[in-house]
């Protein structure tokens, strides 16, 4: 998710699953921040350190005899599932920092917290029939303001192999292809990075030998005067998917010749890697923590959606018949106690087998004033 957010009803272990993930990082020791940018953090110590004091550290650097420390962040890498695991830093430059403040948020993480999604103001409520069979209505402000957009990074594969007519050649000289069509190509044939791309765009362009069976007599008259220098190629060129678009951010490509272990047949392979931005949209799936989950069915205008009772509009329409089924009266509980601690700007942290009672629920609804 692009902005996400720790939760205002909590279990209190938010921070440590954050931190035993990995996805953060904090400083080691204490000292200023001297310089910031999208890859790494540079902090002065107020102290020197020992070069081997973060060895079992990943991503952190020692420098100039113990002086300084660098933090390296990873940025936009693909996950198992195209997800992308990216890392932003949270400090700033003249900073001063002590051991364990936060320097970096990772992935589903804020403010060194775990957030899995965002906190929304939502209605139980029948609205017009959209919340049939669980389906969900949202307001266009979670698109709008990219509440709930995440980052996806697919991966597109070129191999280059040997066929009977000769091997295939990756290229920027492709046949009956226009100038505008190759401009996002290198001179080697292979799209570079920080293209931006859409449907059918080349990202590796590639030709393969034409067969006799697959020339028009034309063609064959042809080759029969000028014999090879006439021989025809066919385009075999990687393009984009119909309906798929984004920015390249990663280009790996994988030579036999150069020791790398390939398919039966296969030379080469050109590996590419497109980042997409996807906002929420009608048919996606959003889900609670209590098992209550459905599919967005519509898509409203804020000035349509209800509202509180100071003009507030609701996020998110979920019918109450979902609840009833499920049985999972937990998440009437939360977002009760979410709204007042959201209105009083705090927030609570609920162990999970603890149990917390509605008279204290009802003092805090109290307290905010919403009693």
């Amino acid at each position: 998710m692009v902005n996400p957010e720790s939760p205002i009803v909590g279990t209190g272990m938010e921070r440590t699953i954050s931190e035993g993930m990995q996805r953060v990082i904090r400083a080691k020791h204490a000292g200023v921040v001297e310089y910031i940018d999208g890859e790494k953090v540079v902090v002065k110590l107020d102290k020197k350190a020992e070069v081997d004091a973060t060895v079992d550290v990943e991503d952190v650097e020692i420098v100039e005899g113990g002086k300084k420390e660098i933090y390296h962040l990873t940025k936009f890498k693909r996950t198992a599932h195209s997800t992308a695991y990216n890392q932003i830093a949270r400090a700033v430059p003249g900073q001063k920092v002590e051991a364990g403040d936060l320097l970096v948020d990772g992935p589903a993480s804020q403010d060194g917290e775990l957030g899995l999604g965002r906190n929304l103001i939502v209605a139980y409520a029948n609205f017009g029939g959209y919340g049939f069979e669980d389906a969900i209505l949202i307001s266009e402000r979670l698109v709008k303001e990219d509440l709930l957009t995440s980052i996806h990074i697919e991966e597109y594969e070129a191999e280059v192999v040997d066929t009977k007519l000769g091997p295939e050649e990756i290229t920027s000289d492709i046949p009956n292809v226009s100038e505008s069509e190759l401009a996002n190509l290198a001179g080697d044939g292979i799209v570079m990075i920080g293209a931006e791309v859409g449907p059918n765009d080349i990202l590796v362009g590639k030709i393969a030998p034409k067969g006799e069976t697959e020339l028009t007599s034309e063609e064959r008259l042809l080759r029969a005067i000028f014999g090879e220098k006439a021989r025809e190629v066919r385009d075999t060129s990687l393009r984009v998917p119909h309906g798929e678009k984004g920015i390249i951010v990663d280009v790996q490509t994988l030579d036999r010749d150069k020791g790398d272990e390939l398919g039966p047949g296969v030379i080469q392979k050109v590996i590419v890697r497109v980042a997409q931005i996807r906002k929420i949209t009608v048919g996606d799936k959003i889900a609670g923590r209590h098992g209550n989950k459905g599919v967005v069915a519509k898509m409203m205008p804020v000035a349509d959606m209800p509202h509180l009772a100071d003009g507030t509009p609701v996020d998110v329409v979920i019918s109450p018949l979902s609840v009833i089924s499920r049985m999972n009266l937990g998440q009437l509980m939360e977002t009760h106690l979410g709204w007042a601690l959201y209105k009083k700007g705090e927030k609570a942290a609920l162990p999970v087998f603890d149990k917390i009672g509605g008279d204290v629920i009802a003092q805090e609804l109290e307290s905010a004033g919403l009693s």
